[in-house]
């Protein structure tokens, strides 16, 4: 009986336990029940007969239509489903449409050339709301992370509140998390291609309720309202949602922002936050104000606090709002292409050189406040290349005094130009300001004889890559090289063998084999490091680094803060000259990895860059109101797209010559009996009834036009389709490895096909000239003389002929 009761006694207490535990496990955020629902990633499958129609258009008839790529694109809503600030609710569905009518593509630009991509995002929107636990959870985790900084002044009323200010890499995890609950990613610190799976981007938009998480007030208990019902708000209460005071956001102690970019794959927009005031001063372009994000609080009362909210003014809000995601997509998740460079090498390799005028200190020692860390700039690069690139460093200190050359470079590059300012008094100041200007001194560098300047910059030359990707062994010297990645024939060798005239001499010399050698890339990074110069100098627009394709220019001394004419609310920002390390991370994710400045956009109508400050702040490298030595995850996957794209880019251009090629040597040749051009439906495209004429259609007559070439040309075309099809399939599910592979081969293969059209081009113009020209020796005096009797003996037989024919005789 005892055994019975005990048991009975463990039964009842395991019982109690497990009641205990489904009492409190609900408290518990970011908690995946059965019911979870799970996200979905498998729009290429609709969209995917599209993408097929274009490619073909595009490759078939020669028209200006780009590579679809569909990105898909997902906007989580937190504290917008009635439960957050104002109460206020925004219909996910409708968002949806609205972004997909409203912003249904985007198309890249190269800011080096100003010219838009050959590839066109065909962008697929996700709207969801996230639950009222996350919301509590995030508004928590807010809470703890307020610091007091003060006062600032209200935008609207002016009246001075209290402010509190929030580290963004302190709530970063909580995001994380956020991100790892809804996407079901628990890995989400990897890379694309290490996860090998697709991988969202996502875009936080957040409404926090400004009294529930008041930092003063410590007597509202969060953990209750995760699973607790929220109530709705009076009118009274409604007039006192915004709280009475302000808070912002700095990422790593960068400028205040209401908006930043994480490490990981998303962006955050907090409605509820600042307004945040940010640009360069007495300059409008991309200047961030109070208006430049929607505020709930127009919103719900339009005309003033007494008003209640109408519905013109709820659809001007889904508006600003999409407005705002199609920005973060333009400057963040598809931003333009810095420097479009096909690099076609297997290895990269950065010397990083400090050139110093003193020898007070040495930047490469580490330990200091002024040292750079290779490993941790190197570890960054990595990110940015595909699989298979070795990265290799090297650094080191060289006296500058010693190369005298690159001293005298230095030297010629230095400028200055007259700057007016208004200082306290307001009245305009003006003065002199020194700068350091890069394109000279990378010209200089080119011009000097140093061998650690010019050596360098000759070699660093993108171009050079794609030389050493074809190089062709046109004698057959042997049968092949063991270490070779690529061996086969050109293609225009099997068409050349079957004409007669060209036998005997390929019986002599044979073409031989196309490899690939193992080439290497130069990106060198000159760091000045210099000392007793003007305290204020520094390069032009303001900055401490200059690039270009194929170099990076860091200046950097030991004097105090720089002040700049950017602020960030009512203080001035400020340049830290001694300190290197971020701005050489910046140049090399241009160089290497393709990626601009997610506030530079390229304007066509301007022919310029022009800025929007609104990201400028978050993790990465790049202006004045960033302080992060980091690349998030996102622009990792934006450096490995770029690089694909640059392939594809250059394929397309390269298919699209060809096509040109072929096309007016069909204009030039190509005629009726009568003289006149190839005529055929209206509906058809020139290229169209070239193809039908001399491909569909084959006759036994001499053809004026290589009827092999013509169905070689449309089966690449074919298989060319399929592979394009397939890559902006990868492309879509994130698989960028895969899709770096397939890039390879699509950019070979139209360099083979170009190379060879041209080989056919050249022999059939040659064949069906009109006439020909021979060139030969003089010939010898002693032919002269036979040539002379000839004739003589010809005058002879003559009169002869003469003599006998005449009667009279």
């Amino acid at each position: 009986m005892k055994s019975i009761s005990s048991l009975l006694q463990a039964l009842i207490f395991s019982l109690s336990l497990l009641l205990l535990q489904s009492e409190s496990a609900p408290q518990a955020a970011f908690r995946r029940d059965p019911g979870h629902p799970q996200w979905h990633h498998g729009a290429f499958q609709d969209v995917r007969d599209s993408v097929r129609s274009d490619v073909r258009r595009m490759l078939h008839t020669r028209a200006e239509v780009p590579f679809q790529v569909p990105l898909e694109v997902n906007v989580v809503l937190i504290g917008l489903n009635g439960d957050g600030g104002y109460r206020y609710t925004v219909d996910s569905h409708k968002l949806e449409e609205f972004l997909r009518v409203s912003f249904p593509s985007h198309r890249p630009s190269c800011l080096e050339t100003g010219e838009p991509l050959d590839i066109e995002h065909h962008l697929v929107y996700n709207a969801f709301p996230a639950g009222q636990p996350e919301l509590i959870a995030l508004e928590k985790a807010l809470k703890e992370a307020m610091v007091s900084a003060g006062t600032a002044r209200e935008s609207d009323y002016g009246r001075e509140v209290p402010l509190f200010e929030v580290d963004a890499k302190a709530v970063e995890p909580v995001f994380q998390k956020l991100y790892s609950y809804i996407f079901d990613m628990e890995n989400g610190g990897y890379s694309a291609a290490e996860l090998d799976r697709p991988v969202p981007s996502v875009i936080f938009i957040v409404n926090f309720d400004k009294v529930r998480m008041d930092p003063r007030n410590k007597e509202i208990d969060l953990d209750s309202l995760m699973y607790g019902r929220i109530s709705q708000l009076t009118e009274e209460e409604m007039q006192k949602q915004g709280g009475d005071y302000i808070y912002r956001y700095r990422y790593n102690g960068g400028g205040a922002s209401q908006v930043w970019l994480g490490s990981g794959r998303f962006v955050v927009i907090d409605l509820s936050a600042g307004p945040c005031t940010y640009g360069k001063i007495e300059t409008e372009e991309g200047s961030v104000c109070s208006k430049t994000l929607p505020r709930l609080q127009n919103v719900v009362f339009p005309r003033g606090l007494g008003a209640a909210s109408d519905h013109s003014t709820s659809s001007i809000f889904l508006g600003q709002l999409a407005a705002l995601i199609s920005t973060t997509v333009e400057h963040v998740i598809a931003p333009d292409v810095s420097f479009e460079t096909v690099d076609l090498t297997t290895r990269l390799l950065i010397p990083i050189i400090v050139l110093q005028n003193h020898n007070r200190y040495n930047i490469m020692e580490k330990g200091h406040n002024y040292s750079i860390d290779i490993e941790a700039i190197e570890a960054e690069v990595k990110k940015m290349v595909h699989y298979g690139q070795e990265v290799v460093f090297v650094g080191g200190s060289h006296v500058l005094h010693r190369h005298e050359k690159l001293a005298i470079a230095v030297s010629k590059a230095m400028r200055s130009h007259s700057l007016q300012e208004t200082k306290k008094d307001g009245r305009f100041h003006v003065h002199t300001k020194t700068y350091l200007d890069g394109a000279i001194l990378k010209e200089e560098m080119e011009r000097s004889a140093d061998v650690l300047a010019a050596g360098l910059l000759e070699v660093a030359d993108p171009s050079l890559s794609s030389k050493f990707f074809l190089r062709q062994h046109w004698m057959d010297e042997s049968n092949g090289s063991s270490d070779s990645i690529l061996k086969h024939r050109p293609l225009w060798a099997t068409y050349g063998s079957k004409h007669g005239k060209e036998k005997k001499r390929r019986a002599e010399k044979k073409q031989g084999d196309l490899y690939r050698t193992y080439g290497t890339r130069v990106i060198p990074v000159f760091v000045l490091s210099l000392a007793d110069v003007d305290p204020h100098l520094m390069m032009e627009d303001e900055s401490l680094v200059w690039k270009s394709n194929d170099v990076v220019i860091v200046l950097q001394h030991q004097s105090e803060k720089i002040p700049l004419s950017y602020v960030s609310e009512t203080d001035r920002r400020h340049a830290l000259p001694s300190q290197a390390q971020r701005h050489i991370l910046a140049g090399l994710a241009s160089v290497v990895g393709g990626l601009s400045a997610p506030y530079e956009k390229a304007s066509h109508v301007h022919e310029r860059p022009v800025v929007n400050w609104l990201w400028a702040t978050g993790c990465h490298p790049f202006g004045p109101f960033s302080n992060a030595s980091q690349i998030s995850l996102m622009l990792q996957d934006v450096a490995l797209r770029n690089t694909i794209y640059a392939r594809v880019d250059s394929a397309l251009h390269r298919i699209r010559d060809t096509s040109e090629a072929v096309q007016t040597f069909a204009g030039e040749y190509l005629k009726t009996p009568l003289g006149e051009p190839v005529k055929g439906k209206k509906n058809k495209s020139s290229t169209e009834l070239w193809l039908e004429k001399f491909y569909k259609k084959t006759t036994n007559l001499p053809e004026p036009f290589p009827h092999e070439l013509v169905e070689r040309l449309e089966k690449y075309l074919d298989s060319l389709e399929e592979q394009l099809v397939d890559l902006s399939s990868l492309l879509y599910d994130h698989r960028l490895q895969d899709a770096h592979v397939n890039s390879s081969e699509i950019l070979q293969s139209s360099m083979f096909t170009e190379q060879y059209v041209d080989h056919v081009l050249a022999s059939e113009r040659e064949k069906m000239r009109c006439c020909n020209i021979e060139y030969r020796f003089p010939v010898q005096s002693s032919q002269t003389f036979i040539y002379g009797g000839i004739l003589l003996a010809g005058f002879f037989v003559y009169f002869l002929v003469i003599f006998f024919s005449n009667p009279v005789r």
